[in-house]
């Protein structure tokens, strides 16, 4: 029987949800974590083909994983994710056929069936699935994350049935699904009661929550619902879409104390044309005004976004003008990529990748010096403000400990007690383009309290 396991993940924060429930599941079944990778009984890679780089960093990591496998055929090799997608064919199997068990994203079945023990009593099984439940029951905690794991991921949305013509996840992911708003709000208790502080409600189009239930459940009533779980301080969600960015959706975060005014909302060009061959949906001009909305209904709203450069069949032209739209709108954080086709898209399809890789670095890095020098500028109104910080962490090497403000703002400070999990309020001293520093001026709070 199989004693350890070590978990890889890269990409989305809906792989690490997935990482995090598979992770108490393993352990449910009385295996221990361990960071050596060479040490493990059971190995696990949760992939992303989002982009190309990811991808090739994932077959660099298997070739290593194979050596161990050669040394130790004993050993359980598992790939899940985005690279396996829907259905393990024979394909995958054909080309690395040293692994063990292909499991789609979100649905660890495969690898928990083969783990389990069979020789149990029905009273036995029935136990081992109230800590260990299926893939579409709500995980908790890994015992051994349980008390020092101060946010989580809870997926409210799985899949994708919006086909962008550079998105792969909808191939990967399978359709939209809204998980049932009791079986969401079951996981955040449970998150809850095991010292998770902050919970981020997650969907590839998150607006959409509910819209294929068909029973008027929506993204803004669950925020309600979940702010009357106690314990949970802090309520987050993405990705939102500028199509579904409701006023009603404002109006919650505005009203509900615990819901953090903190959006993350795509962009991807700040030209007309590309965004329509891009399929996005929306123009230049309703972005700009559902900015305008947002800060209008969130005056203090951190607002994130994700830039694609290069795109095929963007000009210079058009990349200047994704610049000057930014400097414009002068938002929280970008998530920068060049473009990079991908397998079964429109775009990788239909559409030549025209634009040369140097030049889609050179816009990219172009893009990453504005925009550091933007947030540099606006970072430099946080001195001398007190913001009031989750504390999610410590970092040793400074000695000095780490969390965020309700914006998704970083902030460092030192402090001699354990603040773990704890509310605290920092001076800021000092702001970079990606970083605040200060130091803790007065305790947390016990508690917060919900206005829904």
């Amino acid at each position: 029987m199989p004693r350890t396991y070590h978990l890889w993940t890269i990409g989305c924060q809906m792989n690490a949800a997935d990482t995090r429930g598979l992770a108490a599941q393993l352990e449910s079944l009385g295996l221990t974590p361990t960071d050596r990778a060479e040490a493990a009984d059971v190995l696990v890679m949760n992939t992303c083909v989002i982009r190309q780089q990811a991808e090739d960093k994932i077959l660099r990591v298997l070739d290593n994983w194979r050596a161990f496998k050669q040394r130790r055929p004993e050993l359980i090799l598992t790939v899940m994710g985005c690279l396996v997608g829907r259905q393990a064919g024979p394909a995958l199997r054909a080309q690395w056929p040293f692994v063990d068990v292909f499991l789609p994203p979100s649905d660890p079945a495969a690898l928990l069936e083969l783990l389990r023990p069979h020789d149990l009593d029905a009273a036995a099984r029935q136990a081992l699935r109230r800590v260990a439940p299926d893939a579409d029951a709500a995980p908790a905690l890994p015992p051994s994350a349980q008390g020092r794991t101060v946010t989580a991921q809870v997926p409210a949305v799985l899949g994708c049935s919006h086909a962008y013509a550079f998105c792969v996840i909808p191939y990967r992911r399978g359709p939209e699904r809204s998980r049932p708003p009791q079986d969401i709000l079951e996981e955040i208790r449970r998150l809850a009661d095991q010292g998770v502080r902050e919970v981020t409600l997650l969907g590839q189009i998150v607006d959409r929550y509910g819209l294929d239930l068909g029973d008027g459940a929506d993204l803004a009533g669950l925020l309600a619902d979940a702010a009357h779980i106690a314990g949970i301080w802090r309520i987050r969600f993405l990705t939102s879409h500028p199509q579904w960015v409701t006023d009603r959706l404002l109006d919650a975060v505005a009203r509900i104390e615990k819901v953090q005014p903190y959006l993350e909302v795509p962009l991807q060009s700040g030209h007309d044309g590309v965004l329509a061959a891009m399929r996005r949906g929306y123009t230049v001009r309703q972005f700009r005004e559902l900015v305008a909305r947002i800060r209008q209904r969130l005056p203090d709203a951190g607002i994130n976004s994700d830039i694609i450069v290069g795109f095929p069949g963007e000009t210079e032209a058009q990349f200047m003008d994704t610049c000057r739209l930014l400097e414009e709108l002068r938002l929280d954080f970008l998530h920068i990529a060049p473009y990079s086709p991908r397998p079964e898209t429109y775009a990788a399809r239909r559409l030549p990748d025209d634009v040369p890789a140097d030049e889609k670095e050179r816009r990219r890095l172009l893009l990453e010096d504005q925009h550091r020098r933007i947030l540099t500028e606006k970072h430099q109104a946080y001195v001398g403000r007190t913001v009031r910080v989750l504390v999610e962490g410590r970092d040793e090497k400074r000695d000095r400990w780490w969390g965020r403000t309700p914006q998704y703002k970083l902030v460092y400070f030192p402090a001699t007690e354990d603040l773990l999990g704890q509310l605290t309020d920092v001076e800021i001293e000092w702001a970079g383009p990606f970083t605040l520093v200060g130091a803790a001026v007065k305790p947390q709070p016990k508690h917060l309290t919900a206005k829904a």
